[in-house]
């Protein structure tokens, strides 16, 4: 009944071997089943996902351990043969007796190698290398091929010829050793051999030389004719215009694979055929700045950061990266090569080639200016604008006249352009600073440029400080502070909105608008201003006061009664001219009728200047300054209605008429209408239409007060002698105010004249082509054959008396036409 604890005991199953020994079936069954494989097959899922570059990288990986492999397999090879050659060259013991080889093989001895010293691996190795032919079946000492001995039937006097020999009679050449390279096998030592200058044979090349030169004189090089040298031009030139046309064609046709080739075209500005040098290189500047004007994108390329450089994208955007990148070097090139074309014409300077002349120069800096200046309007948005800029600024105070031109226009049509202003405020900026640094020594045109800019449009009345914020949206804690939890809902998708259609809208924001051309009119009038102060005399002044006439209703309300100040001291200096004093006035009643309506000045020194100068305008004198003098007239009078008297209007009216008697057809058409809308705003200027006296006084138009004139005391006696005017328009208008200037009636103008300005009917009826408006009827011309009578053009009694005469008989004998003048004698 007692238990005992048996000890535990491992059951191993037993196989008896044929050859006496045991195995474990464990050990058998263990080496029976197969080795798992650890590492997972790839899915092809997984393959998908795989990117091209991931196997790139891959297959490089595999080919580089391939490489360093057989790399270090012979670096193990060239360590054997290292030990082989030491082996061979000491003297081994021998261990054992070798035979005597037979003596037709003496040349092919090799010594034999101790083979029971070496490891079996290193045998079997051996043995490959000898079926091999390698370097262990032939004398290591020798410098021979490695199958050289394998040749059969071949000599030792057939070895001895084929080795190269020296002569005995030439010198040893002595080394110069040079400054060792190094790559990556290591340090190669660098040697040449020292020259050695022999007199016989500088003497044999020179004596060689001059027979070449004798030779050449002798044999001139063929003269062509006139005749030849056109046709070979012709076909040359030619030639460089087909493959100007086939590099242009191809970079448009795929400009993103076909970059390089605006290098090979951009290389052809520097043509060095004499023959043709100019015209290449004028067609090369006209292609290229077309290329350029087609390919560029709407956008400006920035360049890329160095995290951008480093990031890995698609191969579509890398190449995208790579046009752009090229386009732009080439296109700031291209600049560089117009910009330097100009300097060098500029600087009379000429290069070392020589090939093209100075008096060409000329003419290519004229095509460099216009590429530049086609590229400065059509290209506002892309990369290096503001350089050309730059060059094309200095280039409108130009001593060229055309280059002048050229560039002005070029900034005109870039003004006109200009609907936000970015552009526009970096050429102000130039302007002005070009301006303030000749010292106000720059051409008119300069300034007048800036007539152009399209800031009239937009209304701008106060600083960039004052202009009202932008509407932001409401930030969360407003949100859940006034808002209930659907508001805030309704307010998100709402704000979400109105981004979106701020996105999509094209056009840019009006307080950008207003804060760009806000700055640009503070640099402008900085520069009027600058001009009035410190340059009175300047022939600047016209542009500047033409200037303040356009832009006047935009300046700050601060600096009105300053410029009123200057602008009165300048029309009684009397060193102005006519036109300018007129500028002065148009200025001085646009600052008035804009901001100025707030201020309580009369400006009656500026009526009685206009009133003064009427006069100066007649038929001989220059018909453009009646235009502004129509525009000062609108200002003063007709725009300023409640601050004009009544005795100002009606010498005005009466001052008007008369002028109308001394002007050209289209400015009396004009001043007329003027009167027509001055009789309008102010009814009781008909009183000049009766020739009754109203009050006491008479009319003196001498006086040049228009308020002590006593006008009223006066008629409009130049309307009769205007109703006879040789101009039908003329007599239409003097017809329609001697009736009371009507609206309705048979007294009322037509709609083609009563809807119209007097401006717009000073330029209709304009003279400048030399053509009458309206044209002159043409004579009936009077039939071919047609013969007039004579009769129809005698009167009655003086018919009958030829009648009488003809019936009488004929008188035969010579006839006295003068019996009748003689008197008879008493």
């Amino acid at each position: 009944g007692r238990r005992v604890r048996l000890p535990r005991v491992r059951l191993v199953c037993c196989a008896y071997k044929g050859d006496g020994t045991v195995s474990s079936l464990a050990g058998s069954f263990a080496a029976m089943k197969p080795r798992r494989n650890t590492k997972q097959v790839p899915s092809f899922r997984k393959l998908l996902k795989t990117s091209k570059l991931k196997l790139e990288n891959k297959l490089k990986n595999k080919q580089y351990k391939q490489q360093s492999t057989a790399k270090k397999y012979r670096k193990e090879q060239r360590k054997l043969r290292e030990a082989v050659r030491d082996a061979v060259a000491k003297t081994p013991v021998p261990l054992e007796v070798y035979r005597k080889r037979q003596p037709e093989r003496e040349e092919e001895e090799e010594e034999a190698l101790p083979l029971d010293m070496m490891d079996e691996d290193d045998l079997k190795l051996m043995e490959e290398l000898a079926q091999k032919a390698s370097f262990v079946t032939r004398d290591l000492s020798s410098s021979e091929p490695v199958h050289v001995k394998k040749r059969k039937h071949e000599s030792v006097m057939e070895k001895y010829e084929k080795m190269p020999r020296r002569m005995q009679t030439e010198p040893e050449k002595e080394l110069i050793h040079l400054l060792p390279i190094k790559d990556k096998r290591g340090i190669i030592p660098q040697t040449m051999e020292k020259p050695v200058i022999e007199e016989e044979e500088d003497e044999e090349t020179e004596v060689e030389a001059a027979a070449l030169v004798t030779q050449a004189v002798e044999e001139p090089l063929p003269v062509l004719t006139t005749e030849e040298l056109l046709v070979h031009r012709r076909k040359t030139l030619q030639e460089k215009k087909m493959h100007i046309a086939a590099l242009a064609s191809a970079i448009l046709a795929d400009p993103e694979n076909n970059i390089k080739k605006l290098k090979e075209l951009r290389s052809m500005l520097m043509e060095q055929d004499p023959n043709v040098a100019v015209i290449v290189r004028k067609l090369v500047m006209i292609s290229l700045m077309e290329i350029f004007k087609d390919i560029t994108p709407s956008y400006k390329i920035r360049p890329l950061t160095e995290t951008e450089k480093n990031t890995k994208v698609r191969k579509e955007t890398q190449k995208l990266r790579e046009f752009e990148e090229g386009l732009v070097s080439q296109y700031r090139f291209y600049l560089e090569n117009l910009e330097q074309t100009v300097k060098d014409w500029k600087q009379r300077k000429l290069k070392k080639s020589n090939v093209i002349s100075l008096k060409a120069y000329k003419s290519l800096a004229e095509i460099a200016v216009k590429c530049l200046c086609e590229l400065l309007v059509s290209l506002p948005h892309f990369n290096f604008h503001n350089n050309i800029i730059v060059l094309i600024v200095p280039l409108m105070n130009d001593t060229s006249k055309q280059v002048s031109e050229m560039c002005c226009d070029a900034v005109k049509k870039l003004f006109k352009q200009d609907k936000l202003g970015i552009s526009s405020l970096g050429v102000v900026k130039v302007i002005s600073g070009l301006v303030k640094s000749r010292n106000y020594d720059v051409r008119p045109e300069v300034l007048m440029t800036l007539l152009h800019l399209r800031i009239k449009e937009v209304e701008v009345k106060k600083d960039t400080e004052d202009i009202a914020p932008k509407k932001r949206f409401m930030s969360f804690k407003e949100k859940r502070k006034n808002l209930s939890r659907m508001q805030r809902k309704w307010k998100k998708a709402e704000e979400k909105l109105e981004r979106e259609l701020l996105e999509v809208e094209a056009s840019e924001s009006t307080e950008k608008k207003l804060k760009l051309h806000t700055e640009i009119l503070n640099i402008v009038f900085l520069t009027y201003f600058r001009i009035l102060k410190k340059a009175q005399k300047s022939p600047l002044l016209p542009a500047v006061l033409e200037g303040l006439a356009k832009f006047a209703h935009l300046i700050n309300l601060e600096f009105f009664d300053d410029l009123l100040v200057v602008l009165h001291s300048l029309i009684m200096s009397e060193t102005l001219s006519h036109r300018e004093s007129l500028h002065c006035v148009l200025s001085a009643f646009h600052i008035l009728s804009g901001q100025g309506d707030v201020l309580n000045i009369d400006p009656l020194k500026f009526y009685t200047h206009i009133y003064k100068t009427l006069f100066k305008l007649h038929a001989g004198a220059t018909n453009d300054d009646v235009a502004i003098v129509l525009q000062c007239l609108d200002v003063m009078l007709i725009r300023r209605r409640k601050q004009v008297s009544q005795q100002r209007a009606l010498a005005f009216v009466k001052r008007l008429a008369t002028l109308a008697l001394h002007v050209l057809p289209n400015s009396s058409i004009s001043i007329l209408a003027t009167n027509r809308t001055l009789m309008h705003t102010f009814p009781k200027t008909d009183l000049l239409l009766d020739n009754e006296s109203q009050g006491s006084g008479l009319y003196r138009p001498e006086l040049e007060e228009p308020e002590y004139c006593n006008a009223q005391n006066t008629a409009l006696w130049e309307l009769h002698v205007l109703r006879r005017h040789y101009h039908p328009v003329v007599r239409k208008f003097a017809d329609h105010l001697v009736a009371g200037a009507p609206s309705e009636g048979s007294g009322a103008l037509g709609h083609e004249l009563s809807r119209k300005l007097p401006a717009e009917l000073f330029e209709a009826y304009s003279m400048k082509g030399m053509t009458f408006n309206p044209q002159i009827a043409s004579v009936t011309p009077r039939k071919k054959g047609e013969i007039l009578r004579g009769e129809s053009f005698l009167n009655e009694d003086l018919r009958e008396l030829f009648q009488t005469e003809l019936g009488k008989a004929a008188v035969q004998g010579p006839l006295d036409f003068a019996k009748h003048l003689k008197t008879p004698v008493l």
